[in-house]
């Protein structure tokens, strides 16, 4: 264990931050010493590769940091492969590194910033694919009972950017590796715009086609989070029901929402954000990107001051001028 350990390297927003102390979580044979060592300390946490998280100066007590490998083939079936990747992989390497290996299926998830464990957290999706449609299971260890689980999907309560890990009491749970089930029937996911129109996707996709698309459209629109810091979409679109939905379309007719199967409506936060003025807007040391109205960026020498305090605007100006409430998607650590 290291104290007083400087985490400001280990947060895509680049905060500064210090762990009072911090564990780093390597091998499953460390699992038991882990849940032992934090009966010692009043607060724990889980950090992964530290992109959908906001870091206040100090983080007290003990930080878990996932750093565990590893990559392995557990089944081949006649209709799918069954993949295990520990939950410190990055996750776009790991996505890379199926499509080496001819297991197709999470080529529309490439370039999302994080690790393997974080991604079931928070439901990661992009370009008409959720995470939760590609996963078979989740190891996780309870580290306040001592114990290994394995989840399957439906008991990991899915839903959209949500799951029963990030509704869980913090510090409950440590994803240890996640198992995808990936289709030996590949069939291409087209059906945003970006990827329908992308020249290169025009006539008899691969997946690496694919790949090699949504790596483009992303690196266009969105800041690389190593030379500029940001937590990725900083806001969710908002779900509402179909009557809100009609009356925010009936004041502004040109909306971007897109219909769930449930009936509702799931608006495009940054659209909203966009037309309520704050899209390319700086306040203080931070602002919204000029390209991408739903990332938040640090203009050099943020803290943690200055993201709550226009997250706070845009969320009193976004619900006076359309009555919707915008919901912070990056994990608040305390």
């Amino acid at each position: 264990m290291l104290n007083n350990h400087d985490l400001s390297r280990c947060n895509t927003f680049g905060l500064p931050c210090v762990a009072q102390t911090l564990f780093k979580f390597e091998q499953v044979s460390q699992l038991p010493e882990l849940s032992t060592a934090i009966n010692e300390f009043a607060q724990h946490r889980v950090l992964g590769g530290g992109s959908n998280v906001i870091v206040p100066p100090n983080l007290p007590g003990l930080t878990i940091q996932v750093a565990n490998k590893g990559i392995r083939l557990l089944r081949e079936h006649d209709n799918f492969w069954l993949i295990e990747a520990c939950a410190g992989e990055v996750w776009h390497d790991f996505v890379a590194y199926t499509l080496e290996q001819g297991w197709y299926g999470l080529e529309n998830l490439a370039l999302i910033p994080g690790t393997v464990g974080a991604a079931p957290v928070q439901n990661i999706g992009a370009y008409g694919l959720e995470l939760d449609q590609r996963v078979h299971s989740v190891l996780a260890w309870n580290l306040l009972e001592g114990e290994l689980h394995e989840f399957s999907a439906e008991e990991c309560e899915f839903s959209y950017r949500d799951s029963m890990f990030k509704r869980a009491k913090s510090g409950t749970w440590l994803i240890v590796a996640v198992r995808f089930k990936l289709p030996r029937a590949w069939q291409p996911l087209l059906q945003y715009p970006d990827l329908r129109d992308h020249a290169s996707l025009q006539a008899a996709p691969t997946a690496k086609a694919i790949f090699d698309a949504v790596c483009e459209v992303r690196r266009t629109k969105l800041p690389d989070p190593t030379k500029v810091g940001n937590a990725g979409s900083f806001f969710k679109n908002p779900v509402v029901l179909a009557e809100q939905f009609e009356l925010l379309r009936s004041q502004h007719p040109n909306v971007v929402a897109y219909a769930q199967a449930d009936g509702k409506y799931k608006v495009a936060a940054g659209w909203l954000i966009d037309q309520a003025g704050w899209k390319g807007r700086a306040a203080g040391a931070v602002s919204m990107h000029p390209r991408q109205a739903l990332v938040m960026t640090n203009c050099g020498g943020a803290v943690l001051e200055d993201v709550l305090n226009l997250a706070q605007q845009i969320q009193v100006d976004v619900q006076q001028k359309f009555g919707v409430q915008l919901e912070q998607e990056p994990v608040l650590y305390a």
